[in-house]
């Protein structure tokens, strides 16, 4: 060992000997040196709007707090997760408050629950009377084991954002819509080759079939979905396996219904705007970043509520989501609580919010706001804000688990399997399909439950 480490030493140049030596006497340098973090009351989100609407806040916030600036850091997805998990775990500096997505939030949920990060809220919201004053189903995905860790974002409606100007020049009468069945049964006009080439270039429903959120709409829709209320698996509940079976004969098969956008790039922005998409089921949000990308289409969308599974059944869904979060490690939590309410539930928020990006607020009490009720010109006229709160009560709850990462891809896996028999099979019976569709949900959900039971946190316990 000795003549190797001679001879590497041997081998590197006076020059690179003198770089490392300095290198490594810098590195114990600054790791003696005591962490300063930077003055002030500091805010992290992953959304650049979001971090605009704070900003602005910040000359009135400065004035009333001269010794706690406000200072709001954008930092991206990834980098945000992993900085808010190292500054739980390991000690390293965090922001007072952190907003984060839904799909970030499951890895802090995943030891013992004196051990997450955030501030357990759930006793403040009563105290105030929040509790009630908030849109019930918001506080799902932030909630574990009874505790919420964060003040929800938003109620993420879910709609259809259709083509009214294709639909209604086919002389489709949406009103006669109650299900999904009558959606295909009536659109189905619109099913087209248009080019005569033997492709389809005109779809009734379009969706990122690489998403596996979107099936997520369908699923919550329906009833099934991946977790109960005590963040127990429910992979091969009924009701997934009913759903999984349409959606499968919807996406593929020799009756495929369904095409495949992905809106967030310049190829799928055209094949909309070429009207490759009659409809899209979108949020709130989605709702404003389709009249943000494409400005020059206004007039041509509307919005209406998802048909049922069922005939009477729920019709609307729910799709993303973002909280606030305080951090332990704040130096300043009552100050930061203030702000973190004033952010998400004051009325000049809300109105801000709503007109940047058209989401919606979940608390109760700014759903009598007149902005909601403004015709929206790039939705032909249509009080787009008043229509998606008029789902909000509706929409399902989300239960959370550290496990909605997997469990979500695994669902998509046996999605994607069973269209691939759908093409082998040429079958459009969903019937047909249940048998293999309850076979691979079976298996997804042995797959899941054996992760689950190697947390001794999560896991039920033994009889």
């Amino acid at each position: 060992m000795k003549s190797f480490l001679a001879g590497a030493v041997r081998s590197f140049s006076p020059g690179l000997c003198v770089v490392a030596a300095f290198g490594l006497i810098s590195a114990g340098i600054i790791a003696l040196l005591p962490a300063k973090p930077r003055a002030g009351l500091q805010v992290w989100v992953g959304d650049g709007n979001h971090a605009n609407l704070y900003r602005a806040l910040a000359p009135e916030w400065d004035r009333l707090h001269p010794d706690l600036p406000l200072q709001v850091s954008l930092i991206a997805g990834p980098a945000l997760q992993s900085r808010m998990l190292s500054g739980f775990y390991s000690g390293t500096p965090i922001a007072d408050l952190v907003e984060v997505e839904r799909g970030q939030i499951g890895q802090v949920f995943a030891g013992p629950i004196e051990d997450v990060g955030f501030v357990d809220l759930t006793q403040r919201l009563k105290d105030e009377g929040l509790m009630s004053q908030i849109n019930t189903a918001s506080f799902s995905p932030w909630t574990t084991r009874g505790h919420i860790f964060g003040l929800p974002h938003d109620v993420a409606p879910v709609m259809l954002v259709y083509r009214a100007d294709l639909v209604e020049a086919a002389g489709i009468d949406v009103s006669q819509i109650a299900t999904w069945d009558d959606y295909f049964r009536l659109l189905r006009p619109l099913l087209k080759d248009l080019d005569g080439d033997g492709y389809i270039d005109r779809y009734p429903l379009t969706l990122s079939l690489t998403n596996p959120f979107f099936s997520e709409i369908f699923l919550l829709q329906g009833g099934g979905g991946y977790f109960d209320a005590n963040g127990q698996p429910t992979l091969n509940s009924a009701a997934n396996v009913h759903i999984v079976s349409r959606l499968a004969t919807w996406y593929a098969g020799p009756d495929r219904v369904v095409g495949d956008v992905n809106m967030y790039t310049g190829s799928g922005l055209r094949l909309i705007s070429e009207g490759y998409a009659v409809a899209i089921p979108g949020a709130d949000w989605f709702a404003g970043a389709v009249s943000a990308s494409l400005p020059l289409m206004k007039g041509k969308f509307k919005v209406m509520p998802l048909p049922a599974w069922e005939k009477g059944a729920r019709r609307t869904s729910v799709n993303g989501g973002t909280m606030i979060g305080l951090t332990k490690a704040s130096k300043h939590p009552a100050l930061a609580w203030e702000l973190a309410k004033y952010l998400y539930f004051s009325p000049v928020m809300a109105q801000r919010l709503f007109e940047l990006t058209h989401i919606v607020s979940p608390m109760k009490a700014n759903w009598s706001q007149s902005y909601y009720d403004r015709p929206d010109p790039f939705f032909a006229g249509q009080p787009v804000g008043r229509l998606f709160l008029q789902q909000a009560p509706d929409v399902p709850l989300r239960p959370a688990s550290p496990y909605f990462s997997a469990a979500i891809q695994m669902v998509n896996n046996v999605i994607t399997q069973l269209m691939a028999s759908a093409d082998r099979r040429a079958c459009s019976d969903p019937a047909q399909m249940q048998p293999e569709a309850q076979r691979l949900l079976d298996e997804a959900q042995k797959a899941i439950v054996t992760q689950i039971n190697r947390n001794v946190f999560l896991s039920p316990p033994h009889p």
